[in-house]
C-alpha cells in the first residue's frame, strides 16, 4: 500500500510538470508568433508607436494566466501539497525551451555570434 502511494505522488508530480511544460511551451509559440508579426510590420514600416504594442502583450499574458486557472480548475490536485511548483518548474522550462530554440535559430542563421 505504501509502494502504490508513492507512486501515485511521483505520477502526480510528474504530469503537474508535464501540465506546466505544455502550458509554457504553448505561451512560448504565442510569442514566437507575436514576435514574427512585430517582425513584419517593422519590415513593412506599418509598426504602431510603442503604446499601440504594449496593450498586444498584455492580452497574451492574460491568455497564459487563464490558462492555469483552467489548469487549477479542472485539475486541483496539481495545485496542492507542493505540487504548484513542478506545474510552474514546467511552465519556465517550456517557455525556456522555446526561447532556446529561436536563440539556436539566429545563432545558425548568424545573427549571434
Amino acid at each position: 500500500m505504501h509502494t502504490l502511494l508513492q507512486f501515485m505522488v511521483a505520477l502526480r508530480l510528474i504530469l503537474a510538470f508535464l501540465v506546466g511544460g505544455c502550458l509554457g511551451y504553448g505561451f512560448g509559440l504565442i510569442q514566437l508568433r507575436a514576435s514574427r508579426r512585430y517582425q513584419k510590420l517593422q519590415a513593412d514600416g506599418k509598426l504602431k508607436p510603442f503604446i499601440g504594442v504594449v496593450p498586444g502583450s498584455m492580452a497574451r499574458i492574460a491568455i497564459l494566466l487563464m490558462g492555469l486557472l483552467l489548469a487549477q480548475v479542472l485539475c486541483p490536485v496539481f495545485f496542492a501539497d507542493g505540487t504548484q511548483w513542478c506545474v510552474s518548474g514546467g511552465l519556465v522550462i517550456g517557455c525556456g525551451y522555446q526561447m532556446f530554440q529561436q536563440l539556436q535559430a539566429k545563432r545558425k542563421a548568424g545573427f549571434l555570434k
